[in-house]
């Protein structure tokens, strides 16, 4: 593992109680809590890209903070072949802006299917997955395939669809929706080592329940870190706050960043 593997934030618990998840209205908070938690960057959403003045705003907020943008996430139903060709215009849009802005990285969700993606459906997947990725590589951007749930349950089955097809791609886990679909993290972190080029972390309790930050739950991150320096990860980490519908957060969010930062610092060495 990397000596220093830097350490970013995505927007997501910001989004999630803002109508259309739309953070652009209040992305120079967003850029400023990141930074006062002393934070490496901000990953951003791709929603956020694609709307107009976007990278004017962002690049201000960005240079008044000191809080560079190190990627973005970007998702949609990649397996539709009805939809593919809009997805695969939208990601140029949004790989364009990220470029413009400094970005190196983009975190891809192909979609999750009413019921297990079909031979056809990974083809089409594929297909828009090879033209994301040559379009990041093109803007010196590093596609990864990020992952929910369905992507990693029913023995695998998604991603691996992906993968038999697109062999060469690189992974950027969710390691709490790995837990939460029933894969131990360590055990995939062995099983795809090198392939490995970004993580999203957050933190749950015992009992499953996502908490307010990273540190108040019972993730072994000390384990997680010492699968990571087996496989030698040389990536970028983002921490990425969720919470339940029905919690009530007791301090500001960027103390809630913060206090996230330096448990990983105390617990991975980072």
């Amino acid at each position: 593992m990397a000596d220093r593997v830097p350490v970013a934030a995505h927007p997501w618990v910001y989004a999630s109680r803002r109508e259309g998840y739309d953070i652009l209205p209040i992305v120079e908070e967003i850029i400023a809590d990141m930074a006062c938690a002393g934070l490496d960057g901000i990953e951003l959403m791709h929603t956020a890209l694609t709307q107009e003045g976007a990278v004017e705003r962002i690049a201000a907020a960005s240079e008044k903070e000191g809080l560079p943008v190190i990627g973005s996430s970007f998702g949609g139903n990649m397996w539709e072949a009805e939809q593919a060709e809009a997805v695969v215009q939208e990601a140029y849009v949004v790989t364009s802006r990220l470029q413009a802005l400094g970005g190196k990285t983009l975190g891809v969700s192909v979609g999750k299917a009413p019921g297990p993606k079909t031979p056809e459906q990974f083809d089409v997947q594929a297909k828009v997955l090879r033209e994301i990725d040559a379009m990041c590589t093109s803007a010196g951007i590093a596609m990864n395939l990020h992952n929910h749930t369905y992507e990693v349950e029913n023995g695998e089955h998604d991603l691996r669809g992906t993968l038999s097809r697109f062999p060469e791609a690189k992974l950027g886990p969710d390691l709490n929706w790995l837990l939460r679909a029933g894969v131990d993290p360590v055990d995939f972190i062995r099983s795809y080592g090198r392939r490995i080029i970004f993580l999203h972390l957050r933190d749950q309790a015992a009992d499953g329940r996502w908490v307010e930050g990273i540190g108040d739950g019972d993730t072994d991150f000390a384990a997680i870190a010492g699968a990571l320096r087996e496989v030698r990860f040389e990536g970028i980490a983002a921490i990425e706050l969720a919470w339940e519908g029905d919690f009530k957060p007791t301090r500001p969010l960027r103390e809630t960043l913060k206090l996230s930062r330096e448990h990983l610092r105390n617990t991975m060495g980072w």
